[in-house]
């Protein structure tokens, strides 16, 4: 699902979404990526992106090779979905906006049951649009569901006045 919002002179383009869970078909999983490629591709690059989603992978704590779209404060290990997103990320010129801050665990584990702590919810915005993003965590206690934490973005977007001549 994707929400245009125009505020003064910016649209914002706010897509949600949900990667499918960890052993389905691969086939799957790849219509998935196609069909949030071609999202992402009919969005004009002049207009301002942010993906919030469920992606079911885990970025991790390390940057590695994706200096360009992982800030250095994810939590955990990586895996294969992980990759999956910080390899989309990469290919649309993205950074993940909840890894780009220092945070404490309790700010960055986005689901949590009795046995596991991990973050696999994620929002990715355009790299150019980096500085709109004024903060990104998790609010500790608040849940969306019995076991997702409820993760914000605060964004700072200038409007321009046009200016009146009276």
């Amino acid at each position: 699902m994707t929400i245009k919002l125009v505020v003064g002179e910016c649209t914002l383009n706010v897509v949600s979404a949900y990667a499918l869970q960890v052993g389905l078909d691969e086939e799957i999983k790849r219509r998935f990526w196609e069909g949030l490629d071609d999202i992402v591709r009919s969005i004009p690059p002049t207009e301002r992106l942010i993906i919030g989603e469920d992606f079911n992978g885990h970025i991790g704590s390390s940057v590695g090779c994706y200096t360009e779209v992982h800030g250095g404060f994810g939590f955990g290990e990586r895996n294969r979905g992980g990759i999956s997103l910080l390899d989309f990320s990469k290919a649309f010129d993205l950074v993940i906006a909840n890894s780009s801050f220092p945070e404490r665990e309790e700010y960055l584990v986005t689901y949590q049951s009795s046995v596991e702590k991990t973050q696999i919810d994620y929002l990715p915005l355009r790299r150019c649009d980096r500085r709109l993003c004024e903060d990104c965590k998790v609010i500790p206690g608040e849940t969306l569901a019995t076991q997702h934490r409820l993760l914000v973005m605060d964004i700072g977007i200038m409007i321009r006045r046009k200016k009146r001549s009276i």
